[in-house]
């Protein structure tokens, strides 16, 4: 079997959970490298873990990798992308609201035939949205309610002054396009740039987010109408011990690279 070597960007709640499972085994998949901001704490970890894999520097992942996955900041997306696009490997994005204000990125993984690749991650039914974009989609609409300490720090509630302390009924804090909701919410709502980069894009999708102090999950429905189907989809995400990104985000993620190299794959 073809052996793809694999680089964790970023050791934080998800990446931890990643190279855990990649260290135990996965068909088709090595563990190559971890990069992360903290060396010692890295260090420390790796060595808690049992794990032996190299710690490097972000612009020396395409000698150790085929395959980036980015679990990090998404101000240093592009630290993360650049380098491996460039080299012509692939990089699993899963800040993909960060991957709207930077298509440069895209054109760069044309150019050197890289790639990519943006998983599922929180939200269910991108299968169904890139369907139906094969044809014509009119219109997608999606409501995100969190509890208040997951959206707490957000810039956009930063810069507009919305508090979502202390509160005793749902607050809605935002509604407008996925691109303007990416750029406020960059660590919350990267499930709304995934599913506009699925169907009609950025600026023709829309969201409205909730603060609900009702909520203990992480609940994102959508709404679909296009001329092969109208589907309505709901899903209530456990958050990860980072209460802005939910558990099922890591299981994403390794659910598409075990496809890399499954003999049985299910799903577009």
């Amino acid at each position: 079997m073809t052996i793809t070597r694999v680089a964790i960007a970023g050791l934080g709640a998800i990446g931890r959970a990643v190279a855990r499972r990649l260290a135990d085994g996965v068909p088709g998949l090595d563990l190559a490298a971890v990069a992360a901001r903290d060396r010692a704490k890295a260090e420390a970890w790796l060595s808690e873990q049992g794990i032996d894999c190299p710690i490097v520097e972000l612009s020396s992942l395409p000698d150790h990798a085929d395959l980036a996955v980015e679990c990090a900041p998404a101000a240093i997306l592009e630290d993360i992308c650049r380098p491996m696009l460039t080299a012509g490997k692939k990089v699993m994005v899963l800040s993909a609201g960060a991957l709207l204000s930077r298509p440069e990125l895209i054109a760069l993984a044309r150019e050197k035939s890289g790639q990519i690749i943006v998983p599922t991650g929180a939200l269910l039914g991108l299968d169904a949205v890139t369907a139906a974009a094969e044809g014509t989609i009119h219109s997608v609409r999606m409501i995100t309610r969190k509890p208040p300490r997951g959206l707490a720090g957000a810039p956009y509630l930063e810069q507009n002054n919305i508090s979502v302390e202390g509160l005793t009924e749902a607050k809605r804090v935002f509604s407008g396009t996925a691109r303007a909701a990416a750029a406020g919410f960059p660590a919350n709502v990267n499930v709304a740039a995934a599913l506009s980069l699925a169907g009609i894009g950025p600026d023709r999708t829309t969201i409205e987010i909730w603060a609900d102090p009702a909520v203990t999950r992480n609940c994102h429905t959508i709404e679909v109408d296009a001329d092969s189907a109208r589907f309505t989809l709901s899903i209530e995400n456990i958050p990860s011990e980072n209460p802005k990104t939910g558990r099922i985000t890591a299981l994403s993620a390794l659910a598409a690279l075990r496809k890399m190299h499954a003999p049985l794959r299910v799903g577009t």
